[in-house]
């Protein structure tokens, strides 16, 4: 456990609360002591009133903030004087803390204080740090934890049985801690929870809890419990893209909307899945109950959704809900799948949430492997477990979850994604929470957006293999393709039949039409397993309705395109696809709409270049994020009764009309 403290670093901060937040950033670099979100910690500051009077206030980190990026404004001030009433209480509700723990913030603005606040309180130090720290509670988690807990801390550390966080484990506390502590007390740990430690100064508290951690883990080292190894797993399969997307469309339907499914592509979870004893392991319980609502209980072993969620409901067999609660309430869904040829899988609503799971998970693997090796992986009693999942405070956060993005937990295929049309298509379905598959030759296309629902590839559409490799990267990424817009396209200069070369045909109708053709085929699989069904949006063109002289071959190969999505509306509305086409007409922010290409349009026409940008009946100029906010509503509730259609985006045009 390294110590990460600076004196040059921490020399620049000049008060308290400054160095409050340096700390924790330390603690917050430590992926192991902390995660996403994880650890607590606070210090005591007497500071003067707004009517000149002095009063201890508690700093505390504030609901939302991750230690590793906290700022002053991140944490909670509290008045210390009636959280010390409070903890004198006999009981208190959860309900009720939080409103007391509101109501004595000295900033209204401050986030919401931890509920582990009055326990912060009552500890008789300055600065508390607490962590989830994996070797302290792979330790605990074994059937003599609390054992070989006090065998490496003596009475360095107060010991504490686990108790939910909240009203009830501050009152342990504060009795264990008047009953344990004496001059010799550095810290405290609870049980199957994690590590608090304390000090007069930020550093003094940081040291000592990276000397705590550190022993832990010599003692894992000692124990020969710290190198798990690895074994000999199977590299996954070329081609899974179909199972990957009946796994998520099972598993979406369990949940009751659409969720995507990332196969994490990590060493250590194919090693895990591979383990022979793995169903047995896995399902014990999590690490610490911290990590319940994220990860859920059980992860699911192997693709059989129905099998998992049989044992997941008699998980709570003592402990059942009633009808109400589980058809409210009660999420039988996997959060992490655990297969022999898929690895680790995370599921979530976003790649964000998928990103936590993963790795809280991952440090899963390891506790649970070094806790084996100690003598036997013993997570919580499933009763404690089903308390914290139906804790007051959770409910309350469920309840409050407001409207979901619209395309939250799809994914949506967008070629040619690298600019015009296609980039501000991705912008659109972004917006609306959509995943991202965004393809394009262009390499730019890696950075098209820098959101973390996006993935871009570089690919060749004319390059079949090429497109299936692409699919295959994209779904074992998201898990599946829900919607597809199809943009990709060239539109060569203005060249009269009598010149067009059979060369310069072929090209165009490889990449308008046969490109689209290898695409829609591959993806048609996916599609149906859409777990809201599949869309389809081609891009296409006024020219299909209207032809223009001198584009014979963008015209021809538009309206070829244009004639599949009609043949596949009613080949595929068995499937419950739907596939419709915008035409859009002189969008000139687009990448095939050269200075060259306008100039010579406009000339063809005899108009200046601005006149032929307002060529229609509206006199306005429809740009690339008009077509693509159409083509994200197409794919929308509102479209849901719309196959075939053809609908122009043009401002109007004569000849169309």
């Amino acid at each position: 456990m390294k110590n990460l403290w600076s004196d040059i670093e921490s020399k620049q901060f000049k008060d308290d609360l400054d160095l409050r937040v340096y700390s924790s950033r330390l603690l917050g670099q430590n992926s192991s002591l902390v995660l996403h979100g994880g650890g607590n910690t606070s210090v005591k500051i007497t500071e003067t009133n707004l009517v000149g009077e002095e009063e201890e206030i508690l700093y505390v980190k504030g609901s939302g903030w991750d230690l590793i990026s906290i700022e002053r404004a991140g944490f909670s001030p509290v008045r210390m004087a009636h959280m010390i009433k409070l903890a004198e209480l006999e009981s208190l509700s959860d309900p009720q803390m939080v409103n007391e723990l509101k109501t004595q913030l000295t900033d209204s603005s401050a986030p919401a204080p931890s509920v582990e606040t009055i326990l912060h309180a009552i500890l008789p130090f300055k600065y508390v740090d607490h962590t989830h720290a994996d070797a302290v509670v792979t330790i605990s988690n074994t059937s003599n934890g609390e054992d070989r807990i006090r065998e490496i801390y003596g009475d360095r550390v107060v010991v504490v049985p686990y108790v939910m966080p909240g009203f009830d484990l501050a009152k342990d506390v504060g009795k264990l801690f008047s009953e344990q502590a004496n001059d010799k007390t550095e810290g405290m740990v609870l049980l199957n929870h994690g590590i608090f430690s304390f000090g007069a100064t930020a550093q003094e508290a940081y040291d000592r809890m990276i000397d705590l951690v550190g022993l832990a883990e010599q003692y894992l080292i000692n124990q020969n419990a710290w190198d798990v190894g690895k074994s000999s797993a199977n590299i996954t399969p070329d081609s899974i893209r179909n199972e990957v997307a009946r796994l998520r469309q099972n598993i979406s339907a369990v949940i009751g909307s659409p969720v995507l499914l990332n196969l994490t592509n990590s060493e250590r979870g194919i090693d895990f899945a591979n383990q022979g004893n793995v169903a047995k392991i896995a399902t014990r319980g999590p690490v610490t109950p911290d990590h319940v609502i994220r990860t859920k209980r059980i992860p699911m072993i192997g693709r059989d959704v129905d099998v998992y969620t049989k044992e997941y409901k008699s998980y709570f067999d003592t402990h059942e809900p009633n009808a109400n609660e589980r058809k409210t309430i009660l999420d039988p869904a996997p959060r992490v799948v655990l297969d022999k040829e898929f690895g680790l899988c995370a599921v979530g609503k976003n790649m964000n949430e998928v990103g936590i799971i993963a790795d809280l998970y991952e440090h899963t693997i390891e506790c649970i492997l070094r806790a084996e090796k100690l003598g036997g992986w013993q997570a919580l009693p499933a009763s404690d477990i089903f308390d914290l999942e139906y804790w007051d405070l959770e409910q309350a956060k469920l309840q409050k979850g407001g409207n979901a993005p619209e395309f939250q937990g799809e994914v949506v295929l967008i070629t040619g994604a690298a600019s015009g049309i296609g980039k501000a298509c991705v912008e659109s379905f972004l917006a609306r929470g959509a995943a991202v598959v965004g393809i394009d030759l262009d390499a730019s296309i890696k950075q098209t957006s820098v959101h973390n629902n996006y993935l871009g590839l570089v690919c060749d559409v004319t390059d079949e293999d090429g497109l299936r490799d692409t699919l295959e990267i994209g779904v074992r990424h998201f898990g599946g393709i829900d919607m597809v817009v199809l943009n990709a396209g060239i539109f060569p200069s203005g060249k009269a039949v009598a010149e067009l070369s059979t060369d310069e045909w072929r090209k165009v109708f490889s990449i308008n039409l046969d490109a689209n053709l290898t695409l829609l085929r591959e993806t048609h699989p996916l599609l149906k397993l859409a777990p809201n069904k599949g869309r389809v949006v081609i891009i296409g063109s006024k020219n299909v309705p209207a032809p223009g002289p001198g584009a014979a071959a963008y015209s021809a190969s538009k309206a070829a395109l244009n004639q599949l999505m009609r043949v596949l509306a009613m080949e595929w509305g068995s499937d419950g696809i739907r596939i419709n086409t915008l035409h859009p007409n002189a969008v000139f922010d687009t990448g095939i709409w050269t200075d060259e290409v306008l100039a010579s349009r406009a000339k063809h026409y005899g108009l200046s270049v601005e006149e032929y940008k307002t060529n229609n009946v509206l006199g306005i100029e429809v740009n690339s994020k008009d077509v693509a906010e159409l083509a994200a509503e197409m794919c929308g509730s509102l479209f849901a009764k719309t196959t075939a259609s053809q609908v122009p985006v043009d401002g109007g045009n004569d000849r169309v009309i």
